[in-house]
């Protein structure tokens, strides 16, 4: 006979549970681009920080809009060129 005891049954530390971390702010700089619509455009960028995955979307499309319509106006007003006023 040996004189070994028999183990207790070791107690299980409780398992973790990790809630998914929330929005958090990607620290990208925008930096100006000297348009005011267009750099109010990308300034809405800033908004996806604080939103859930799930709620870029609808901000990247309008901000593609917005873009996409300044892109526009520029081709129906072309900017003059200071070339073409030769005599």
């Amino acid at each position: 006979m040996s004189d070994a005891t028999p183990e207790a049954p070791q107690e299980q530390a409780p398992a973790e549970t990790h809630e998914p971390a929330g929005p958090a702010p990607l620290g990208v700089a925008l930096e100006p681009t000297g348009h005011p619509a267009v750099d109010a455009h990308l300034a809405r960028l800033a908004e996806l920080d604080h939103l859930p995955a799930d709620g870029h979307l609808e901000v990247y499309e309008d901000v593609h809009r917005g873009l996409r319509a300044e892109l526009t106006s520029l081709d129906a007003h072309p900017a003059p060129r200071p070339y073409d006023n030769r005599s």
